[in-house]
């Protein structure tokens, strides 16, 4: 493992090259990760395990998260998300261990869809991988809640900051109250050792919270063919409810395929086995017939 800087928009984003050994270029894997999450969490798990068969792999952290540069600091940027994952293709296209033919994406949770959607726009991106993936699109979320209010309330915050006030933040994490990800199963991975890192905060800008309930990746779905498509699911998944992953796969034309994991809870694809060696199984099998 290399840990590598490249650049994005004029920013400096900060990842985690791993090479496997052998000769000769090697197929490659760019990995995008869930709110808030940073490369020596989730993503850095997948790329070590899928640098053992054989992948060149690199996690990174996005801008305004981790290590990389960018603000506010612990932003959601769905457009800035994308052209990072841009970036991140283009630098390893210029790696001599990479066969710049042959580069796929793999998602975790929030990036699943964030990579189903720029897997379908950049024709460089061979294969797209969703791993407890969370499709967010504008219909499915409001169908959970009083759209409106809450999107009139995220613009009162945007506002206060457009004139001058401090960018305001809330906890990413909380087993009671308010947060981002609220309760016990988010707490129990990142707000206790299993999720620790030092470059990862409790504190999300409040702003996010709009871009999660406004996004559209679930589109992408429409758009990829003919790439072929891995989906890997848990069968229960409070945060990232099966149904999603089942409407994403439905929408992908052929080739493509679905992998239920007897999982129960949406963190057990993040660092529980067997469900990542399940997934990462599910994953090296799919890449050999189509990587």
């Amino acid at each position: 493992m290399t840990r590598v800087e490249f650049m994005a928009d004029g920013l400096t984003l900060v990842g985690d090259l791993r090479v496997p050994g052998g000769v000769g270029p090697r197929p490659a894997l760019v990995f995008t990760g869930p709110l808030t999450g940073v490369r020596a969490q989730v993503t850095g798990r997948y790329a070590e395990r899928l640098a053992e068969r054989g992948y060149v792999t690199l996690a990174f952290d996005h801008r305004n998260w981790g290590e990389s540069e960018g603000l506010p600091r612990r932003e959601e940027d769905p457009q800035g998300k994308l052209r990072d994952l841009r970036a991140a293709v283009s630098f390893l296209r210029s790696r001599d261990e990479v066969d710049r033919e042959r580069i796929g994406v793999v998602g975790v949770c929030l990036g699943g869809g964030y990579a189903l959607k720029f897997a379908a726009f950049d024709p460089r991106v061979r294969t797209f991988t969703g791993i407890a993936g969370a499709y967010n699109n504008p219909y499915s979320m409001r169908a959970g809640m009083d759209y409106q209010s809450v999107l009139a309330g995220l613009t009162d915050v945007l506002e206060r900051q457009d004139l001058g006030g401090a960018v305001e933040y809330m906890p990413a994490v909380a087993e009671e109250g308010e947060a981002a990800m609220p309760g016990d199963e988010p707490y129990a991975y990142y707000g206790t050792s299993r999720g620790a890192s030092p470059h990862w905060s409790n504190s999300v800008t409040r702003a996010s919270v709009r871009e999660l309930v406004t996004m559209d990746n679930m589109m992408g779905a429409d758009f990829l063919s003919p790439k072929p498509a891995l989906i890997v699911h848990g069968v229960i998944d409070r945060f990232c409810p099966p149904e999603g992953a089942e409407e994403a796969y439905r929408r992908l034309d052929q080739p493509k395929k679905l992998v239920w994991v007897d999982a129960k809870q949406h963190i057990d694809l993040y660092d529980r086995e067997p469900y990542v060696t399940q997934a990462v199984d599910a994953t090296a099998d799919f890449l050999a017939e189509h990587l």
